[in-house]
């Protein structure tokens, strides 16, 4: 029969079945009709053309137009997306855009991508106009071109809103009858011309140079509601009062209970803080443990057994004592104590060598030589208090005072805690794993320092300054709730096992010690444990790539696949619906 020339051609998928077995092919086939009936016409068999080459058989044969991917589709630009999608989803869930500001402005928008831009990649304002363009936080905010002046105005519209903003957040995280952890770090400067520098207590060991003082209110659980900056020369408890002040007053905090360390919370502020009504956990300091005066009969042994004891003082009426014992703190002062005796006695040694032997430099000396001589080294080691010296003309002899030595080892690894909460609302151990919690911030000291770049300060006026600290404090505001949400691919321990006993060290739990060994993850089918910074870094590899179809003004926006690493994140951050 001739072939027809007319009628439409197309490749047919043909299915057919033999005994249990079920066969396909695909016809070239034209189909027309004839007499009232479509009938086809078979033209080839293409079946053995690769699935790629028969859908594109097919689309020709359709009418398309089909040409390289490479000539009519271009990618114009590909940006960093899935960090971004990260940090700035986690910022919106926390409503920290409303809480800015209610109705959206230039400045809210700015503010957002300065606290964003900490978390992905820390600088400077003027880093920040480079930086935020290329990644999509620029079009996720629709920033458009942004200039360093647009960045420090919009710090002043921040700062006059760290008060309402802060308030906010305690209402959020800090109950009504709750604590409050309170620390003071410090950050240096470098230059002469900040409006609140002035040379201070390094808390970062850099002596010399001018620094800024901030305090941290944190929530027990960690989590930062407030910040103040001070001049570099404050010391630890003049900021205290303006913490407590704010926390009852602004806050609206009635019944508070500050926590802080033993430089914080000293005897006078103590004093302060039961006339302003306000409770407090701190430490006693060294020198109040030694002449501390307990009960008749009360032994240290006892620590030995129970971890730890709770005691009364006449130098303390109407507080509770605490007293605790961490064993490895002892081993260790026992061990460097005797390290420090044995090298003060080899020094000692030397000058009885040089009095007794006939070619010493002090054979033969006067005592006030010989002392003048054995002065310079007994001390070296602040070891003096443990020695007895005898010292006459042409003579020199030392001992070690073991009853001394006895009375200081007896207090290794001891620590004295003291608070004015009654055991009803806070037991012995209760105190214990409160003063404890001070670890949270300095976490938060160590991140905003490291990550997030509070240093160098790149401002001049007070208020710049405060409003670049208050940034880096919403920043880590931030940064603790990806941390939480977070947790089962960090390696931060989500359920430690809290022991019976508070002076003994939290063990990890059975996944968190996987996770921290060489394996990385709690099992086999879990991922491997990250960092944050790493795990963001990765997020990073999400881009969002634009591409423009031929010449024509037509793009489309594409998101790369994300991984199964990926996915697991976005679902722990609650970002999947996106």
């Amino acid at each position: 029969m001739p072939r027809r020339s007319e009628g439409a051609i197309h490749v047919a998928r043909i299915k057919s079945r033999y005994k249990d077995r079920e066969y396909e092919s695909h016809i070239l086939r034209r189909s027309y009709r004839e007499g009232g009936k479509v009938k086809h016409e078979n033209l080839g068999n293409v079946s053995h053309l690769p699935p790629a080459a028969l859908e594109a058989l097919r689309r020709a044969l359709a009418g398309e137009t089909l040409v390289s991917a490479q000539d009519r589709f271009r990618v114009e630009r590909s940006l960093p997306h899935g960090h971004v999608r990260a940090v700035l989803g986690v910022l919106r869930s926390l409503d920290l855009e409303r809480l800015l500001s209610r109705e959206r402005c230039r400045e809210r928008d700015l503010c957002v991508a300065m606290i964003c831009q900490r978390l992905i990649a820390a600088g400077s304002k003027l880093s920040l106009t480079r930086l935020v363009s290329q990644t999509t936080l620029a079009t996720e905010l629709d920033l458009g071109t942004v200039s360093e002046a647009e960045l420090l105005s919009a710090m002043d519209w921040l700062s006059e809103r760290q008060d309402r903003v802060e308030r906010t957040l305690a209402r959020r995280h800090l109950a009504a009858d709750g604590f409050v952890l309170y620390d003071l770090s410090s950050s240096y400067l470098e230059g002469r011309h900040c409006e609140l520098e002035a040379i201070g207590y390094s808390r970062d060991g850099v002596r010399g140079k001018h620094q800024i003082v901030y305090g941290l209110c944190c929530s027990p659980e960690g989590r930062p509601v407030s910040v103040r900056v001070f001049e570099g020369n404050t010391a630890d408890p003049a900021t205290l009062k303006d913490a407590v002040l704010r926390v009852k007053h602004q806050f609206g905090v009635e019944h508070v209970v500050f926590i802080g360390d033993r430089g914080m919370i000293t005897h006078a502020r103590t004093v302060e803080l039961k006339k302003l009504g306000v409770g407090f956990v701190t430490a006693l300091r060294a020198t109040q443990i030694q002449k501390l005066t307990v009960a008749a009969g009360y032994q240290l042994s006892l620590l030995d057994e129970m971890g730890l004891c709770e005691i009364e003082s006449p130098e303390f009426p109407g507080e509770r004592l605490v007293v605790c014992r961490n064993p490895a703190v002892a081993a260790e002062r026992a061990r460097k104590r005797q390290a420090l005796l044995e090298g003060t006695e080899t020094e000692l040694a030397k000058v009885k060598n040089m009095v007794q032997s006939p070619t010493g430099r002090l054979h033969g000396a006067d005592a006030g030589k010989i002392g003048q001589r054995a002065g310079r080294v007994i001390n070296q080691k602040k070891m003096a208090k443990h020695f007895t010296l005898k010292i006459a003309d042409g003579q020199f002899s030392y001992a070690r005072d073991q009853e001394q030595i006895d009375q200081e080892a007896a207090l290794d690894g001891i620590y004295i805690l003291r608070t004015d909460q009654p055991a009803k609302r806070l037991s012995a151990p209760a105190v214990v794993r409160a003063y404890k919690q001070l670890k949270v911030n300095e976490r938060s000291f160590e991140q905003m320092k490291s990550t997030l770049e509070i240093r160098p300060v790149h401002h001049r006026l007070a208020d710049r300054v405060r409003a670049h600290v208050f940034l880096c404090m919403l920043a880590r505001h931030v940064q603790f709730e990806l941390e939480q949400r977070l947790a089962p691919m960090l390696f931060t321990d989500p359920a430690p096992h809290a022991p019976a006993d508070p002076t003994r060290p939290a063990q990890r739990s059975h996944a968190a010690s996987i996770k921290a060994g060489h394996a990385g993850a709690a099992s086999p089918e879990e991922h491997p444990a990250h960092t944050l910074p790493d795990l963001l870094s990765n997020l990073a590899t999400i881009c969002q790539t634009t591409i423009r179809i031929g010449n024509t003004n037509t793009t489309i926006i594409k998101h790369t696949e994300p991984t199964d690493l990926q996915t697991k994140a976005l679902e722990l951050l609650g970002l999947t619906n996106k």
